[in-house]
């Protein structure tokens, strides 16, 4: 079963994706942040956070813990989305807009079968691709991780979570043995 577990987040369309986020950013920091910033530690940071949590939260028996850990995730790749934002700004690059012909082109990735890393390297040697590109995959990243998270939830409401499951799982063995007796 565990492998089932480990597989099974694994194949998640957003666990793959900040896998490439993580892994895109610690390249991108070695290339284009000076490392003795606060924020080359931070943008790496946030980046694992984005990419650990869900593993986490995917080995959880709970789903309280489950949705809590996934919403750290988010959390943490809206902190690195900023930081890309921020990248762009202060260096004044050019933060493309949805319609742009470029942000179209890399938003079309994530719909690769393969999709991996090596899809996204094209972009690593332009500071300003680089940046947007990640804004970008973060962007579908984070929406993706808010849908499964309101589905989480409502399974959460009509399911209850796994304190509630097992509390009434011992009381219907409580009474499966007051019959019995």
């Amino acid at each position: 079963m565990d492998g089932k577990i480990r597989q099974g987040y694994k194949s998640l369309p957003f666990y793959k994706q900040s896998e490439i986020i993580y892994d895109f950013t610690v390249e991108f920091v070695n290339r284009y942040i000076d490392k003795r910033s606060r924020t080359c530690d931070q943008m790496v940071q946030a980046a694992r956070s984005g990419k650990q949590n869900t593993a986490e939260g995917y080995l959880q028996k709970s789903l309280k813990s489950r949705i809590q850990l996934l919403g750290v995730c988010r959390g943490s790749l809206e902190e690195l989305l900023n930081d890309y934002l921020d990248f762009l700004r202060q260096r004044r690059l050019v933060i493309w807009d949805k319609e742009n012909p470029k942000a179209k082109k890399v938003r079309v990735l994530v719909y690769n079968n393969y999709i991996d890393y090596k899809n996204y390297k094209i972009y690593i040697n332009s500071p300003e691709n680089a940046a947007n590109a990640m804004v970008c995959l973060i962007n579908q990243t984070n929406r993706l991780i808010d849908q499964k998270l309101r589905w989480l939830e409502q399974k959460f409401i009509e399911e209850g979570g796994f304190t509630e499951n097992l509390f009434r799982k011992r009381l219907q063995s409580r009474k499966n043995t007051a019959v019995q007796v």
